[in-house]
């Protein structure tokens, strides 16, 4: 006789469909067994069978077999609406864990969207930060930066020509050439030159200076910023040419003694 052998690693749990199927064989086999225990020649009916002997029809067996077959049938049909609904709620759960992980992953990639938006806006804005910051300085810079003064040559055209900017500053009509006449006829271009003979100097006011200006004059028509002396080559111009204008227009309608 062989020896039985037991392999663990195949054993599998009986389902429901096999426990129903197994009942429903046993049952058959039992009726088939009551079946063969009837003798060929016994009678259809039971009230003839022998006292102590139990007698079946065929008609008994028919209802038996239906009846197995039936409950087969519908433990098979059973098993199977089981089946179906069980793999429906599992298909369901799949279909709603991948709608959330669809969800999930969406939910990402907006928030890394919005995360680099953010970052790309905060980039930007201290780019612009630093720019405007940069531009300030540079303006500052440019505010502070010394405007090297303008400078004049200590000679009869130097002192013209700073006259001039005086003039123009403070609104004194009046020419290059225009003032350079007038100067060569009156001191030949000497700052120092006086005038000792003239009605002037008998009454105590001597003309003096390029444009040989009188002293009350001079401190008449005197211009703020200039030095305060007849003998300032670009103050003595600047006063007699503010005096020229209140007298003649400009100091260019002057061609003889004023």
């Amino acid at each position: 006789m062989p020896k039985i052998t037991k392999n663990p690693g195949h054993s599998r749990a009986l389902t429901r469909t096999h426990k129903i199927a197994i009942a429903g064989v046993a049952t058959l086999g039992a009726a088939a067994v009551a079946i063969s225990a009837v003798p060929s020649n016994a009678q259809s009916t039971t009230a003839e069978a022998p006292a102590g002997k139990v007698a079946y029809s065929s008609e008994q067996i028919k209802d038996v077999k239906a009846g197995v077959t039936d409950q087969l049938a519908g433990a098979s049909l059973k098993a199977e609406e089981i089946a179906a609904k069980k793999k429906a709620t599992q298909a369901a759960a799949a279909h709603k864990a991948a709608e959330a992980a669809a969800k999930h992953r969406a939910a990402e990639a907006h928030a890394k969207h919005k995360a680099a938006a953010a970052a790309a806006a905060k980039k930007k804005a201290e780019a612009a930060r630093k720019a405007k910051a940069a531009a300030s300085r540079s303006a500052q810079r440019a505010a502070v930066k010394p405007v090297a003064a303008k400078t004049y040559a200590n000679n009869l055209d130097g002192w013209i020509k700073h006259a001039l900017d005086i003039m123009d500053d403070k609104g004194i009509p009046g020419t290059y050439s225009g003032l350079h006449r007038n100067i060569i006829r009156e001191s030949s271009g000497n700052p120092n030159a006086i005038n000792n003979w003239d009605v002037n100097a008998i009454n105590g006011v001597p003309s003096i200076g390029l444009l040989q200006v009188i002293k009350p004059t001079f401190d008449a028509y005197h211009v703020a910023g200039t030095a305060h002396s007849q003998y300032d080559p670009v103050a003595n111009i600047v006063a007699a040419a503010n005096y020229a204008a209140d007298k003649y227009g400009s100091i260019d309608n002057v061609d003889s003694a004023y």
